[in-house]
C-alpha cells in the first residue's frame, strides 16, 4: 500500500520527543525518508532504530539549532544518506515561562536562539535543496504566537515573530514552490512544560493540561501531514490547533 508521503525526504528538528517524534513517527509511516534533528543523540538513535525496525528510512543525527555548522553539516549527512530533502519541521524549542519582573535574562536569550534564530539558521540549512525541487517549510509556532498572558511575554514574543517571518518567507519562496505552513498548538502534553524554572508557573502549566483534555502530540503531526500531503497547487499557510476545552 503506497503512503501519503513515498518518495519524501522529511528533516525534523527537535526530533528527540513530544511533537517531533510523533511527526517523525508519522511522516514514516506514510512512507518518508526522515531526518531526525536534536541535541540528545541517544534518543534521536533509539527513535531511528524503532523506525528502521518498522521497515522505515531513518537518519538519526545530533545538532544544535543554535549552532548553524551544525546544521549544514546535518544538511550534508541528508542529502549524502537521504537524498533532497523536501520537507522541513521546525519544531525545536523551549517554553520558559515567567513574570519578565523576574528578570530570567538567561532564559529569554535561549527562547530567542532556539525558538526564532533557531529555526531560521535551521531553513537557511536546507533552503538550497528545497529550493532545488519545491516541498515545504512547516515552523511549529503555539497559540501563544496569537494570545499573549502575563507569563508568557517573552515567549510569545518569540512565537509572534516566527508566524511574522513565516510570512514573508511565504511570499518570498512562492516562485520556487516551497510551501511554508505556520502551526499553531494550544496545550499539549509534552516535555515543554517541564523546563520552566518557576514551580508555582511549571504546576500551574501541566495542571492546564487537565483541565483542557490536552492534545496530544499526534494530533499536531496529523496537522502537519495533512499540509505537506496536500497536491502541489493547495498551499495550508496557518493550522491554528486547540483542545476543544482550551478558550483563549
Amino acid at each position: 500500500m503506497s503512503g501519503l508521503l513515498d518518495g519524501r525526504v522529511l528533516v525534523v528538528t527537535g526530533a528527540s520527543s513530544g511533537i517531533g517524534e510523533a511527526t517523525a513517527l508519522a511522516a514514516s509511516a506514510q512512507g518518508a525518508a526522515v531526518a531526525l534533528l536534536a541535541r540528545r543523540t541517544d534518543r534521536v538513535i533509539a527513535l531511528a532504530e524503532r523506525i528502521v525496525a518498522g521497515g522505515g528510512r531513518a537518519l538519526p543525527l545530533t545538532a544544535d539549532v543554535r549552532k548553524p555548522d551544525s546544521l549544514r553539516e546535518a544538511a550534508e549527512r541528508v542529502a549524502d544518506e537521504l537524498g533532497r530533502a523536501d520537507c522541513l519541521v521546525n519544531n525545536a524549542g523551549q517554553m520558559l515561562l515567567s513574570a519578565f519582573s523576574d528578570g530570567k535574562a538567561d532564559e529569554w536569550r535561549q527562547m530567542v536562539e532556539i525558538n526564532l534564530l533557531g529555526a531560521m539558521s535551521a531553513t537557511d540549512a536546507f533552503l538550497p535543496a528545497l529550493r532545488a525541487g519545491g516541498g515545504d517549510i512547516v515552523n511549529i509556532s503555539s497559540v501563544a504566537g496569537r494570545k499573549a498572558r502575563p507569563t508568557s511575554s517573552v515567549y510569545s514574543a518569540t512565537k509572534w515573530a516566527l508566524g511574522g517571518w513565516s510570512e514573508a518567507l511565504r511570499q518570498e519562496l512562492i516562485d520556487d514552490r516551497v510551501r511554508v505552513t505556520l502551526v499553531e498548538p494550544g496545550a499539549v502534553r509534552t516535555e515543554l512544560s517541564d523546563h520552566i524554572s518557576d514551580e508555582t508557573i511549571r504546576q500551574r502549566s501541566r495542571q492546564s493540561y487537565d483541565d483542557y483534555d490536552a492534545l496530544q502530540a499526534e494530533d499536531i503531526a496529523a496537522g502537519v501531514l495533512y499540509a505537506v500531503s496536500q497536491p502541489s497547487r493547495v498551499s495550508v499557510n496557518e493550522l491554528l490547533i486547540r483542545p476543544t476545552l482550551q478558550a483563549y
